[in-house]
């Protein structure tokens, strides 16, 4: 059974999406209260440190509104709330702090506190904000007897002492939300390239002056898939990409070269920079450091399922902001979360690969039949999706007549691939010798599908051309639950032939049959037959996309039927996630 790797769909943001890294090993053991709300203001997450500086339980404190619970003014009465900081920033989307504010405790007591808050956001949507909290009786108490003794002369220090906490608090603050953006951005794509390309726009500035990622293929070989660095800093970023000299062993100083033999984290100062390389790889990334003007670097691997797939290399150039020992914490564990990406995003890759391969093999070839002209396509669905079931099929019946065949199982993976060459090969057998209307084959591959296929559902057209391919042609079909087939006149004319439609397979109800259409088809006549993915891109409805198909299909009615259908599926909008098969007739004209 192939394991199902796609992404969820919307994602709400959690804190428990950072689990089991830097929210245990930081948020949990941090001494500093954190609180987390919702955009109203709610608080959904806090720390064992805010439980104990509020003399609040956290299941107390869940769905309560933080203002409202906590805020007053010193003499202990609530503060109307659009007087409230704290909400006027959550509403704005923007940084806050206040140094001179009043929680009240569980236990009825008022605690003077700092606070500093720092909005979440995705995609420029307020998700909440985080909001880091000390006590600041005690410094207050503090100053007072320092003032007593040495007079207005250490005002100064205290107050450094107070920006340099706040400075502390907003830090942490910020790597908090960089950990929960990433792991939220990384989770909405399946894609190497893209998942590595949104890692990068945001680490780069915001966390480091350049960044490159190198991952493991083959037999142990090195690619430099991705190399970001700020405006005017680039180091030839083309130049660094491509394969790289293999890691060397176990013993070799290189930090690359020992993240990616299974070494730790590392974190290098200039001073660490300055020793000679002493392998091949080790001597291409110690002259990509030189170029980056790199003063301070991070190391750290790129890790699933206990195998390093890559390593992650952070970079800072400017002497004055080096790396710390909570940013190598950071980095740390956003590797473990780009690792499984990776690892996800190759298995989903593998898995797709194999599913295209077979379900075009199983497409059959066109038969030749007469003058009458055939041509087909089949669209895998774009990078990012899973093939689906989507297949077509044309043959001649036994009295000579020619068999038309359109469907999509339900589902986007190797099942639905599978499903469709079970009912690709069983409608086949039901239809070849059958005179009969085409309604009544249908409902013999219904009742067969659920005790001979492990297909749940399917939509599907059949048709049949009666008639010499000199004409005249009348087509017979039925339709299971299928977007209606496009007749092209020469004339001019084009319409969806919506006669003879019925329940999907695997609906289809004891004692009731399906009915069947006939349609005459003039000389020089074109017929579409197509699946959904034609006609349906998200955030539109489906008679816009049955008007655009129309519309384009009308434009190209004289042109060659193979590049008919060559420009039909290219002229789709983009956004589509599903992929097209569409069959095409087109009888001669006399």
């Amino acid at each position: 059974m192939v394991e199902d790797v796609r992404p969820g769909g919307d994602h709400e943001w959690r804190l428990s999406a950072a689990e089991p890294g830097l929210w245990q090993r930081v948020v949990e053991q941090l001494g500093t209260a954190v609180i987390v709300a919702d955009p109203a203001g709610r608080i959904v997450a806090v720390n064992p440190a805010a439980e104990r500086l509020l003399g609040r339980a956290a299941a107390a404190m869940y769905g309560q509104d933080l203002h409202d619970l906590c805020h007053r003014d010193p003499g202990g009465a609530r503060i109307p709330r659009e007087h409230c900081p704290l909400l006027q920033a959550l509403a704005e989307g923007r940084p806050a702090r206040g140094d001179d504010d009043r929680y009240l405790r569980g236990d009825g007591r008022l605690i003077p506190i700092s606070w500093s808050a720092t909005p979440l956001t995705r995609d420029d949507v307020p998700l909440g904000m985080v909001v880091l909290i000390v006590e600041t009786a005690a410094d207050r108490r503090a100053h007072r007897e320092r003032a007593e003794r040495a007079g207005p002369a250490e005002e100064p220090a205290e107050q450094a002492e107070r920006a340099a906490r706040t400075t502390a608090l907003e830090s942490l603050a910020e790597r908090l939300t960089l950990v929960a953006e990433i792991t939220e951005v990384l989770g909405q794509t399946l894609e190497v390239d893209e998942a590595l390309a949104r890692l990068s726009r945001l680490l780069v500035p915001r966390f480091a002056d350049c960044a490159a990622v190198d991952l493991l293929v083959g037999s142990r070989q090195v690619h430099r898939v991705a190399v970001t660095g700020t405006e005017g800093r680039d180091a030839g970023q083309e130049d660094w990409r491509g394969h790289l000299p293999s890691p060397a062993g176990e013993a070799a100083r290189s930090p690359l070269v020992q993240v990616l033999n299974g070494g730790g984290p590392v974190l290098q100062d200039r001073s660490d920079m300055k020793e000679p390389p002493d392998s091949p790889l080790a001597a291409v990334h110690h002259a990509f450091l030189e170029a980056t003007g790199a003063t301070s670097v991070i190391t750290v691997p790129l890790s699933a399922r206990r195998e390093v797939t890559g390593a992650l290399t952070l970079v800072r150039s400017d002497p004055a902001r080096p790396f710390d020992t909570g940013d190598l914490d950071v980095a740390s564990d956003i590797g473990r979360r780009v690792g499984p990406v990776i690892d996800n995003a190759r298995r989903f890759g593998r898995q797709r690969e194999v599913a295209e391969a077979m379900q075009r093999n199983l497409l059959p070839p066109l038969p030749e039949h007469g003058r009458i002209q055939l041509a087909a396509r089949y669209q895998p669905a774009p990078a990012g999706s899973q093939v689906g079931g989507d297949w077509y099929d044309a043959f001649t019946l036994r009295d000579g007549t020619l068999a038309l065949v359109i469907g999509d199982v339900v589902g986007h993976d190797l099942t639905a691939a599978a499903g469709m060459a079970q009912l690709h090969g069983i409608l086949r057998s039901l239809a070849w010798d059958h005179t009969g209307p085409t309604g009544a084959v249908v409902d013999r591959l219904d009742d067969a599908m659920h005790a001979i296929t492990s297909v749940p559902m399917a939509t599907l057209v059949l048709a049949r051309v009666d008639g010499p391919d000199t004409g005249p042609c009348t087509l017979h079909w039925t339709s299971a639950g299928h977007p209606p087939p496009l007749l092209l006149t020469p004339d001019g004319n084009a319409q969806y032939l919506e006669a003879g439609q019925g329940l999907i397979l695997g609906t289809h109800v004891s004692g009731i049959h399906r009915p069947s259409a006939a349609h005459a088809l003039a000389p020089g006549s074109t017929l579409l037959l197509y699946t959904d993915g034609l006609i349906e891109v998200p955030g539109s409805d489906l008679d816009t996309g049955l008007g655009r198909l129309r519309r384009h299909a009308l434009a190209l009615a004289h042109e060659p039927l193979d590049t008919l259908c060559d420009q039909l599926s290219a002229r789709m909008p983009p956004g589509s996630t599903d992929d097209i098969a569409l069959l095409a007739l087109r009888l001669p004209m006399p």
